[in-house]
């Protein structure tokens, strides 16, 4: 009997791991969330038992707390159970306590890390979370708590310099928003980002006065991650520090 977390990355079925990868080969039941890409499941073994297992916001087929005994019943059952989530397993995706429960009920547990959306994403869409002038640290933050509220630390993350990074936001991005506002941040560049490293990937950039009514022109929606810092005004064109170093840099060689 065993379980094995394995991460699938930030959408593009190109970004899972090689020993993901190899646990999906070697899987005998495979559970699979939501914004886990079809394609991955090619690379299971024929006889394996396939179980979907998503949740979404306002479409849940399976709740967590139906999650972790089923993740026992098919270890008993069938022998080694692959647990397929979005991102990486161990940032915002409960993986710790489906691995917890499973131990404490006698199952070997193997965890395999994957890419995470929450750099993969701005990475893919062309914004840097660090770079030299702008940014020196970034934070990453659930759009929502256990109990349905914003997080204490997205108020902590507002009042810093670094880049704020939210997860699972979409939804309540308006009192994100006047976080930032209070803040003295109305002017802060934001980027939206919907289907990360994905082909029908979409991108919304504003600031933090006005990235409401630009994603509901937009109509960019979830799932997507939301960006709020100096680094997100890099792809719109505006001027930054460091574009004015890159262009006294190419000014001097000339």
């Amino acid at each position: 009997m065993k379980l094995t977390l394995v991460g699938a990355g930030p959408g593009d079925p190109d970004l899972i791991t090689v020993k993901g990868i190899r646990a999906l080969q070697q899987a005998d039941v495979v559970m699979y969330d939501a914004l886990v890409h079809p394609d991955l499941l090619d690379y299971c073994h024929p006889d394996a038992l396939k179980v979907y297992v998503g949740k979404r916001r306002g479409a849940y087929s399976c709740v967590q707390e139906d999650i972790n005994p089923l993740i026992v019943h098919y270890a008993q059952q069938y022998g080694h159970v692959v647990r397929l989530k979005g991102g990486d397993s161990f940032v915002f995706g409960r993986g710790y306590e489906e691995i917890e429960f499973a131990r404490q009920c006698g199952i070997e547990t193997n965890m395999i890390p994957g890419i995470s959306s929450s750099y993969a994403v701005p990475a893919s869409a062309g914004v840097p979370l660090t770079t030299r002038g702008l940014s020196e640290s970034f934070w990453v933050v659930t759009g929502t708590t256990k109990a349905g509220q914003l997080s204490k630390d997205l108020q902590l993350a507002a009042q810093s310099s670094a880049t704020v990074v939210v997860l699972m936001g979409m939804h309540k991005l308006a009192e994100i928003m006047a976080v930032f506002a209070n803040c003295g941040k109305a002017q802060t560049p934001v980027a939206i980002i919907q289907n990360g490293t994905l082909p029908d990937q979409q991108m919304v950039f504003g600031r933090v006065s006005d990235i409401v009514q630009k994603t509901e022109e937009s109509g960019v929606g979830n799932p997507a991650i939301i960006v709020i810092g100096e680094v997100a005004g890099l792809p719109s064109g505006q001027t930054t520090a460091v574009s004015e170093a890159i262009s006294q840099h190419l000014a001097q060689q000339k």
